[in-house]
Order: structure tokens, then sequence, then C-alpha cells
């Protein structure tokens, strides 16, 4: 009996300390997020390399892309080299996304730039012989076309105002790029099951889960089992499957789930988080999506956000 306890005991603190390096990985994570936010990219690329430093902590091919464009833009550039091998190793498959991202530019110029692309598309030529590439192709083109005109989105709004004609001209613009894409996907998923990570790679999964998210309600709701079945089995990432699960629970008026999901305030036009279930323990179910604590992720956003406790 007293060897049964202290097999009980030691699973619980082992379990207690893989949670413990998970959740410090997380914080050190959203910390890299938010200085990025704020342009403290130097600070940013010192958080991630403290989060990968956490033992136990399992840094994702994102983590290390989104490190290795912190140090780009603090002018670290063999950090940043160093930390796009580290994506490449870890299965970061999204080649056009490092062409065009600007947070690399500076990059460019580098002799090491042409390298680091060879053996990135070197490394997915290899791992693309276990994936369906024809569907995998047409979501690198869906991805294209989703993500240039949201880019845009900033710019604009900084330039002309939130409410301006040029801002509704890009709204109508996005909407139209959105009815193109989202036939394109839902025939893969009704064809194939979710296109998941061992299909098309992982960013060929994430593209099938923005389109979905950009779509309405009953779209989301159609498809969010065949989702949460793709994130049990590895297929979808766990923070994906977060947000539109909070997508949907906003847009049927109800609390979300792990504060993933903001608003304009209609009475202050301030931005604001739409209201969380059990808020005092969003945090906790957030470690489980692989998603840092709330206060950190709203740093990203420039707000102040204090958890809530119960009394």
């Amino acid at each position: 009996m007293k060897k049964r306890i202290l097999i009980l005991t030691l699973f619980g603190l082992l379990s207690s300390t893989l949670s413990f390096a998970q959740n410090a990985f997380q914080t050190f994570r959203s910390q890299a997020s938010a200085a990025y936010s704020d342009k403290k990219y130097q600070e940013s690329g010192q958080r991630y390399e403290q989060a990968f430093q956490v033992k136990a902590a399992k840094p994702t091919d994102s983590d290390f892309y989104n490190a290795a464009c912190s140090w780009a833009l603090a002018g670290e550039k063999t950090k940043a080299f160093q930390n796009l091998d580290r994506a490449t190793l870890a299965g970061w498959d999204n080649i056009a996304h490092v062409k065009e991202d600007t947070d690399l530019t500076a990059l460019h110029s580098d002799k090491r730039w042409q390298p680091m692309l060879k053996k990135l598309e070197a490394t997915v030529a290899k791992n693309e012989a276990n994936y369906n590439v024809p569907l995998k192709r047409e979501l690198e083109e869906i991805y294209v076309a989703d993500q240039s005109v949201r880019r845009k989105a900033a710019e604009i709004e900084r330039q002309h105002g939130f409410k301006s004609p040029q801002m509704d001209s890009l709204w109508k613009e996005m909407r139209a790029i959105d009815d193109r894409n989202l036939p394109r996907v839902t025939g893969m998923i009704d064809k194939y099951g979710w296109p998941g990570n061992s299909l098309v790679g992982r960013s060929g999964s994430t593209t099938a889960f923005l389109v979905i998210q950009h779509s309405h309600l009953p779209i989301m709701q159609k498809y969010l089992p065949v989702m949460r079945e793709a994130a049990v089995k590895g297929e979808l990432a766990k923070s994906s499957l977060a947000l539109l699960e909070d997508r949907v629970l906003t847009s049927q008026n109800k609390p979300q789930l792990y504060g993933s999901q903001l608003q304009n305030n209609p009475d202050t036009g301030k931005l604001e988080f739409f209201p969380i279930e059990d808020e005092a323990h969003v945090d906790e179910r957030r470690a489980t999506m692989n998603l840092g604590p709330l206060a950190e992720y709203a740093k990203s956003f420039g707000l102040n956000y204090a958890p809530v406790v119960n009394p």
C-alpha cells in the first residue's frame, strides 16, 4: 500500500512539474508576442529564448518562426537564421509566407538567405512525399489570397480610419475572396475529411482553419465537430480549435471559453473582451489548448487585463 501511495505521489509531482513547465513556457511565449506587438523586438526575441529554455516545454514550428521574425526586426540576423533553421526542423512548411513576410526583409540581402530557403524547400519536398501535394498546393494558393487582403487592413485603417470608404472597399474585397475560398475548402473537407497535418502539412491545416473561421455561423457549426476530432488526433492545432470554439459561442451571444475574441464597445468605442464563461478559470482552460495567460494575450492588443479571482 505504501508503495502505491509513493508511486501516485511521484506521479502527481511529475504531473505538477510538467504542468508548471508548460505554464512557464506559455507565459514567456505570450510575453514575447506582447512585446512584438509593442515593437519591442529585442525583448520579444529574448522572451522567446527564455520560453525555449524551459524544461519539458514543447515549442512548435510557429514559435521558432515567430522568434526568427522578432530577431530579424531587432537586427539580430544570426539569431533570426538560427530560429528559421529550428522552425524548419520542427516542421515549418509555409515557403510562400517566408518569402513574402516583411518581418524578414532585412535578411534577404544576407548571404545566408538563399541557403536557408534551399534547405527549407528541400525539407518540405522530402516531407511532401507523404502529402496530397495537389491539395497542399491549392491550400497554399488559398492562404496567399486569404492573408494578403487582410494584411492591408491595419495600414488602411491607420491612414483613413475604420469607418472610411477605403475600409468599406477593403471589406467588400475581403468578403469576395472569402466567398471564393470557402467552397474550395469545404469541398476538400467533404471529400477527404479534415485536411490535417498528415495530409497537407501544418500550414495547409492552418489555412483550412482560417477559411472556416472567416465564414458564417452555420458553416462554423457544421465543421466544428470535424475540427474537434482533428485536434484530438493532432491533425489541427488545439489553439486554432480554441479560437473557433470562441468564435461560434460569441456569434451566438454566449460567453466564450478561452477569451480569444474581442470587440469594440459600442458605447466607448474601446476594444474589450467578449464576456468569458467562469472567467476566474480561463487561464486553466487556455493552458489545455496551448494558449498563454489571458493577461499577456491582452497586452498584444494594448490592453491591461486584471485576472478575475473568485471571492
